[in-house]
């Protein structure tokens, strides 16, 4: 008969507890920004082209719907535009402005640090190889179903 294993070698359990250490790490960063964490993606996503707002929600996994609205609140704040897209008409644009720009390289770095704090137990090598594999795998990994139930199902771990 096999052994059971320890939690701390189930995957699971470990993306849980880093990420809601995580979540509870960059809501102090992120407090008054319009959307929090949702809302700096979206900053950070505009800021590495011009994306659609389609395009936009797709690569966040975010609802068409909820992408409007949280676009909404981001345009109200002064940090993202919408521009009609030349090569489509019926689509935006979304652009950073540049309070946005300068809003999301002070988020960027105040996060960065937070972040370095949260990793603190790890060397830097090791904290950038983390961070390669991370990303590498969410880059890849697709997820099914709605994004807001999935996302609403990551609240409650």
């Amino acid at each position: 008969m096999a052994t059971p294993q320890r939690v701390e070698s189930d995957l699971g359990w470990a993306l849980g507890k880093v990420t809601r250490a995580h979540i509870k790490t960059a809501e102090g960063v992120l407090a008054g920004l319009p959307g929090g964490p949702r809302g700096y993606q979206v900053l950070a996503a505009a800021n590495e082209g011009t994306p659609t707002q389609l395009a936009l929600a797709r690569k966040l996994g975010v609802d068409r719907t909820v992408m409007t609205y949280l676009l909404d609140e981001l345009v109200g704040a002064g940090l993202v535009e919408r521009r009609p897209d030349p090569a489509d008409r019926r689509a935006r644009q979304i652009l950073l402005t540049e309070v946005g720009r300068a809003r999301l390289c002070d988020l960027e770095q105040r996060l960065r640090e937070a972040e370095e704090h949260l990793l603190g137990p790890l060397g830097q090598a090791e904290r950038d190889q983390l961070r390669d594999l991370l990303a590498r795998l969410a880059t890849t990994v697709e997820i099914d179903g709605n994004p807001c139930q999935v996302a609403e199902d990551i609240k409650r771990c």
